[in-house]
């Protein structure tokens, strides 16, 4: 077991992990040194780059959580891409096809990232695509009707802001400076969805009948996002010691819950919970219990689409090897002539 991973409940401060350190292990005085430097960047909430000193599980932690996100990145273009060709529109087309294009970019940000805490990304896209990695279970969610293009962009990215934001103040630096841009692409498409079911909203009855339908499918969902109870995601505290969430999943929760209340009112939907009020005292609002079974369900692979998610970003990647072998064979071929010539140069410059 690394010296910075013990069982049970998380340590609440750096100042905690130093002491679990300290007394699992006879560290190196490098280690010893690497661990106050990084100590030091932690309390004074500065930012730990890829060549300073940082715990093995602050590593191991940084690669499981960006991978799982540009995995997340790279699934959630499928239910979005599977309408491109049948949105009711070419405006509506053409906004489509961005979105999904962002959504490309947005995992390649964070597989860079990854990368740079020692894991490749040909190792990364294998986890992926042999069910190893996780990616978020929304995306295992089908998407029938045009509306869900509205609800995915204002509950599914609207939760992704909320949680997404904060990160751009991660502790680990590379992390942190792509979700800057990701957070400002993610915001267009929170609106676009919004728009569309505002549309449909004022629309027929039927279309306002279809907006409210995919609201009622996806808002569960969408609050699971931010994932299980505090009290059940002990990694969520070590998290936030590290900094590198800012904030407790259920705080998240809360925060979302309250940004969606008004802008529903706008929409004039109905958000599909009879326990839902504001709470004079809290100055919250709250919220009716979640079907945690179902979240756990899917997380297990039995949702609606795990397995057609994973064998498509399967088939992608068999039929695209003949693009990166060729890739590669050009890169080669280029290496080689610049070498050629270097070493033509360096027998000139002799003679």
């Amino acid at each position: 077991m690394d010296v910075f991973e013990a069982p049970g409940t998380a340590p609440e401060s750096a100042a905690a992990t130093q002491t679990a350190a300290a007394s699992t292990g006879a560290p190196t005085a490098e280690d010893e040194q690497g661990l106050a430097r990084f100590l030091e960047l932690i309390e004074s909430d500065a930012r730990v780059e890829p060549t300073d000193w940082m715990p093995a599980a602050y590593r191991k932690t940084l690669v499981r959580q960006i991978s799982q996100h540009a995995h997340s990145e790279i699934i959630g273009m499928q239910p979005e891409g599977n309408w491109i060709t049948r949105a009711p529109s070419l405006k509506r087309k053409a906004i489509l096809m961005a979105k999904v294009q962002d959504e490309a970019g947005h995992g390649l940000y964070l597989y860079s990232a990854a990368q740079t805490l020692g894991t490749d990304r040909d190792t990364m896209f294998e986890q992926l695509i042999t069910g190893k990695a996780k990616y978020s279970s929304i995306f295992n969610y089908l998407t029938p009707t045009w509306a869900d293009m509205g609800s995915i962009g204002w509950l599914v990215d609207g939760a992704a802001i909320c949680n997404q934001v904060p990160l751009c103040r991660a502790s680990y630096g590379p992390y942190g400076r792509a979700m800057v841009r990701i957070c400002k692409e993610e915001s267009f498409h929170q609106r676009q969805g919004f728009e569309i079911l505002l549309s449909l909203m004022n629309g027929t009855d039927a279309q306002r009948q279809m907006a409210q339908e995919s609201v009622n499918r996806w808002y569960a969902p969408a609050l699971m996002m931010f994932g299980p109870p505090d009290e059940d995601s002990p990694n969520s505290q070590q998290s936030m010691a590290w900094k590198i969430k800012r904030f407790s999943n259920d705080d998240l929760r809360q925060r979302f819950v309250d940004m969606l209340v008004p802008q529903a009112e706008i929409l004039g939907v109905t958000l599909p919970d009879p326990d839902l009020k504001f709470n004079e005292e809290t100055g919250h609002y709250d919220f009716g219990e979640l079907d945690w079974s179902e979240f756990y369900e899917v997380l297990k692979g039995n949702g609606q689409a795990n397995t057609v998610r994973v064998a498509k970003r399967r088939a992608a990647h068999e039929n695209g090897a003949w693009v990166r072998e060729a890739a590669r064979a050009y890169a080669d071929k280029q290496a080689a002539a610049a070498e050629a010539a270097a070493l033509a140069a360096n027998e000139m410059v002799a003679a």
